[in-house]
């Protein structure tokens, strides 16, 4: 229960300095409020003034008003308060003491101008005021030792001025934090983003692909067996895209939702022969050691493959395809080709399926480029400096 009120007034006093526009911590309103309370209370006390009716008990009552203000209406008005300070001050130092807590009161009306006001003129007119008061006190009121107390009231200021660039500094760096966050964010969702895409599509494809012979097998062969394959073989598809779909979509969730390892370059032969019995032409050669080849190489090379086929099997049906992969000490170099359609189908409007792989290129530190040469289309890789 102690800690749910402790809570609440907690929020109720950091709301409270928010909407004032003060970045203070909650405590650092609080402690301020009840050390110039003490002082109060303290020089009231050396005068023997603490309670009414003695005129300068109205000191006390001056400095309690704005925490009275506070608490009741939930605004902090920090002009009010210094202002109650240096008037405190005043009234205590009509009658000084040796030693004098009143003076006090005058430091910290300096700290939190420099803390809290945002005017330079601000901190200035509180600074000099209490320094006025400290001269007035000193040269008819027969206050002891002025001077150390108008350097006190320096200080003050000195500390109030490194409170204020401290908490800049901390909100600057929240902020920086903050930015930095929303753009991993953004990043791991366009990562995801693509992930997803390239499963997609490429799935849909050859299944696609698969659905297209199997009622060519019933409409042209009566072949049902041919055809129960062909169905056979694109569920498996979908089934394997389903999984790559939940594992990627998992990467969302605070638990991954599977231990399956991502598809790399090893994976590249696979895929071409999945691709090749749904129906599409395509040859695969690979040179080299893939042992050379990073997991976020293969990765990026896997998907890169899957984008190029997928596009052959969109935009140019019935075209033949090569792809070939060299794991050399220099680099990896990967050459996606396919023979050119007469009449090439327009590409999607969004060009997702190129800006991916260029995404992907640029992740690896690779050169890619893509686009005709002859009677084909040609999609070519290459990656400086693969791992040893």
């Amino acid at each position: 229960m102690l800690e749910i009120l402790r809570d609440r007034f907690r929020a109720r006093v950091q709301a409270s300095l928010t909407r004032a526009g003060l970045s203070l911590p909650w405590w650092g309103a609080l402690c301020a409020s009840a050390v110039s309370f003490v002082f109060t209370v303290v020089a009231l006390i050396q005068r023997d003034a603490l309670v009414p009716p003695e005129p300068i008990a109205l000191a006390g009552l001056i400095v309690i008003a704005p925490s009275l203000i506070w608490v009741t209406t939930d605004w902090i008005m920090p002009w009010v308060r210094m202002t109650a300070l240096i008037i405190a001050a005043s009234v205590l130092l009509i009658e000084p003491v040796l030693p004098d807590f009143a003076p006090l009161l005058l430091l910290v009306a300096a700290t939190e101008a420099g803390s809290v006001l945002r005017t330079t003129w601000g901190i200035a007119l509180v600074t000099v005021a209490g320094e006025a008061v400290l001269v007035v006190a000193g040269i008819w009121g027969g206050l002891i030792g002025g001077p150390v107390y108008m350097v006190a009231i320096l200080l003050g200021l000195s500390g109030g001025l490194m409170v204020r660039w401290y908490t800049r500094v901390l909100d600057a760096e929240r902020g920086n934090r903050d930015a930095s966050r929303d753009k991993a964010l953004l990043a791991e969702r366009q990562r995801i983003a693509r992930e997803v895409h390239d499963v997609v599509g490429h799935s849909l494809s050859i299944t696609l692909l698969h659905l297209t012979g199997a009622r060519h097998a019933l409409q042209q062969d009566r072949d049902v067996d041919e055809a129960i394959e062909a169905l056979t073989e694109a569920e498996q598809v979908g089934r394997a895209a389903m999984a790559d779909i939940r594992r990627t979509v998992g990467l969302l969730a605070d638990s991954p939702s599977g231990s399956a390892p991502l598809p790399g370059v090893e994976d590249i032969a696979t895929l071409v022969e999945r691709t090749r019995s749904a129906g599409l032409a395509v040859r695969y050669t690979q040179e080299g050691d893939l042992g050379r080849v990073g997991a976020s190489e293969g990765l990026g090379l896997y998907r890169i493959v899957q984008e190029s086929l997928v596009n052959v099997v969109k935009h140019a049906p019935g075209a033949t395809a090569e792809v070939r992969l060299n794991a050399g000490r220099s680099g990896l170099k990967l050459i996606v080709s396919n023979t050119l359609p007469a009449t090439v189908r327009r590409a999607a409007e969004d060009g997702s399926g190129l800006a991916g792989m260029a995404v992907r290129a640029a992740q690896l530190g690779a050169d890619l480029s893509a686009g005709p040469s002859g009677r084909q289309w040609i999609v070519r890789v290459t990656v400086p400096g693969a791992k040893p």
